[in-house]
């Protein structure tokens, strides 16, 4: 028995996107998790360009004034790059190879994956256990990105005072996050087939997990921006007063019939969609057993139920703080009415217990 113990190091988790900058810090007791801070803030406009930061200054500063708001002291950050920006591959290597040889043996063979040149990439690798199509073989993870990418972040978060102690995928960022709405799903999800649909501003991910393992994800755009602009169109209002209204309502009685109620259909189209792509995108595929609806447009009043009236699977609202504690600092921030829309952040975050 160890006489100390490793104590985890607290991260926290930032999840960087074009509407909005999120951070969120979690602790654990008793086996349960505690939301000790959270804050956002808006990204500066025209600060990121297709999911790159071009004004990596504005970023920082939002970034610092997010962890000025959320009151917390700690200064390491898990951040992520998006799936499309990563190259993911599942290679083989021999069981028998001690960690330094494996990692020189991965750093070999990285090339053949990889279509950039090896200067200008960062990779890491995870071993996942034994394959399936050769006992004496493991399954090895291979992640990289161009070292731009992780670069650009790393600039933004230095102009924020912050460190970088992790740069993660979104994609894994979200996987990580769903074992937080295991109390949602039939059985925890094991052995469960499970639907989550994370609506962003822009672009909306779609993710089926199997026993809380993401088998299936597809990148879309579309998002909550859609909504925000038609409001713009239809009442002649400036993209801050039609994000405001959208919010804090306020419109004309008609919105609900010209301009909410078109946008469902379009959110239920684009699940119906992607459904389809899932289910058509190899043999063995199942119907997902549930759906959990995510991201902003989560919130818009019985948006899950149309869903699942349409599509003929049950859907609710994913809720990743719904088990959790929260600090009286992280409640003044109104965090559980950005529930929804924090499962990159808290993927990011549960980091800290890696």
């Amino acid at each position: 028995m160890l006489l100390f113990p490793r104590k985890h190091r607290p991260l926290i988790g930032l999840d960087i996107t074009t509407s909005s900058i999120k951070l969120i810090e979690l602790s654990t007791a008793g086996g349960q998790y505690r939301v000790e801070s959270y804050a956002a803030e808006p990204t500066p406009a025209n600060s990121i360009n297709e999911k790159s930061i071009v004004d990596a200054e504005a970023v920082g500063e939002a970034v610092r004034r997010a962890v000025k708001r959320s009151g917390t002291k700690n200064s390491e950050v898990a951040l992520a790059i998006s799936g499309d920006a990563a190259i993911t591959k599942v290679i083989q290597m021999p069981r028998i190879l001690r960690a330094n040889d494996l990692e020189a043996q991965v750093e070999m063979q990285a090339d053949q994956y990889i279509p950039f040149p090896m200067d200008e990439v960062s990779y890491d690798f995870e071993v996942l256990g034994a394959s399936e199509k050769d006992p004496d073989t493991n399954d090895v993870l291979l992640v990289a990105t161009r070292t731009e990418n992780v670069e650009q972040r790393q600039t933004a978060v230095r102009a924020a005072g912050l460190t970088a102690r992790i740069v993660d995928v979104e994609a894994f960022a979200l996987e990580n996050a769903c074992r937080l709405m295991t109390h949602q799903m039939p059985d925890g999800g094991i052995d469960r087939t499970i639907a989550v649909v994370d609506f962003g501003a822009s672009s909306t991910t779609f993710s089926v997990l199997r026993s809380l393992k993401v088998t299936y994800t597809r990148d879309f755009t579309f998002g909550g921006q859609q909504l925000t602009e038609e409001i713009m169109r239809t009442y002649g209002l400036s993209l801050e007063e039609a994000g405001r209204a959208k919010k804090e309502g306020g419109l004309p009685g008609n919105y609900q019939a010209e301009v909410l109620d078109p946008f469902i259909d379009d959110m239920t189209q684009q699940v119906n969609r992607s459904l389809q792509f899932y289910l058509a995108s190899g043999s063995g595929r199942v119907q997902p057993e549930k759906i959990l609806v995510c991201g902003g447009c989560a919130n818009i009043p019985g948006v899950a139920e149309v869903i699942a009236s349409r599509v003929g699977i049950v859907a609710e609202k994913g809720d990743p703080l719904g088990q959790m504690k929260l600090s009286a600092r992280a409640r003044t921030q109104a965090v559980h009415r950005d529930a929804t829309a924090l499962l990159t952040a808290c993927g990011l975050a549960l980091r800290s217990f890696d």
